[in-house]
């Protein structure tokens, strides 16, 4: 970006959904520069809420955000960008509705008007009635884990974000992240599903796991908040092993070892009935990292043996 178009005044966002990472994000495009003048709830009183929120961040030149509930989107003001951060079954019949309301031609302005939703599953084809109205549409989806809006908005700066679309859709959305101190990088839309799959797999997945491996720990005798506690040490070590090392490289442990004898115990451990879910997950991904280890150059006697445990009924 040129020093000219740095001091380009930031283009306007309207952001229709005031969960957590609509707010999330309409605070960290506030703080960025970028005039929100306007939130959307499905109630009044959740959009009044987060413009509260969001409107102690302002500056003189970005005031408080005007808020809505989602029956009045007529009342939506014009913006050069719109943000739709609704849950991903909403975001097509969002589109439809904007694109009856913005029925005619675009207005006789010269701004790129821009549409851009969150979703990590959808291509920008869910806003193809705005599309059709002659709206530069695309996605945003930032690679973070956001559970308070607050905490959230600082969790995006520096964040990875995925984005696809129109290619001026694009350079908007690539302009925002870098205004955010973060990276972008684009895939095919055709692979939108796949890219948020293997998201789920890496966070809320993991979060599924340590609560199997906690409820697995409880039963020797802890609570689950201390098993809980006990184990981020040995999560955030292996975090930070994936921080210079590929998962081949960084994986250690029984199934790195070849410990076969081990194997045999971890699997008389979870015979338990009340364990069923925990054997089958730990038996699946024992296979995976068996792959790993054997990638690693561990004896194929052992592989062997081990596969055979692991896919035993």
């Amino acid at each position: 970006m040129t020093k000219k178009d740095s001091q380009k005044p930031k283009p306007t966002v309207s952001v229709i959904g005031a969960g957590r990472l609509g707010q999330a994000l309409a605070i960290a495009l506030q703080s960025s520069g970028y005039p929100v003048v306007a939130l959307v709830a499905r109630r009044r009183q959740k959009a009044e809420k987060a413009a509260r929120i969001i409107g102690k961040r302002r500056s003189k030149t970005n005031p408080k955000p005007l808020a809505f509930s989602a029956d009045e989107l007529a009342k939506l003001p014009e913006t050069d960008l719109v943000v739709i951060a609704t849950p991903d079954d909403a975001i097509a019949e969002t589109a439809h509705k904007l694109s009856q309301l913005w029925s005619g031609e675009l207005r006789n302005d010269k701004r790129l008007r821009t549409v851009l939703h969150t979703s990590g599953a959808l291509s920008s084809e869910a806003l193809a009635p705005l599309a059709e109205r002659g709206f530069q549409t695309g996605s945003i989806h930032p690679l973070v884990s956001i559970s308070e809006s607050v905490s959230g908005a600082e969790a995006l700066h520096g964040a990875f974000f995925c984005i696809e679309g129109t290619r001026q859709a694009k350079q908007l959305a690539a302009a925002i992240v870098r205004d955010l101190r973060g990276s972008s990088f684009k895939i095919r839309p055709v692979n939108k599903a796949l890219y948020h799959a293997a998201a789920v797999m890496a966070a809320p997945h993991l979060t599924a796991l340590v609560d199997i491996a906690t409820e697995m720990l409880a039963s020797c005798g802890l609570s689950k908040s201390k098993a809980q506690q006990v184990f981020m040490p040995l999560l955030e070590s292996t975090i930070n092993n994936l921080k210079t090392a590929d998962p081949q490289q960084a994986l250690t442990g029984t199934f790195a070892r070849g410990d076969v004898a081990t194997v045999r115990r971890h699997l008389g451990a979870l015979s338990g009935k009340e364990l069923k879910e925990a054997r089958e997950l730990y038996k699946l991904l024992g296979l995976h990292s068996l792959k790993l280890a054997e990638k690693n150059g561990l004896d194929w006697k052992l592989v062997a043996t081990i596969k055979k445990l692991l896919e035993a009924k």
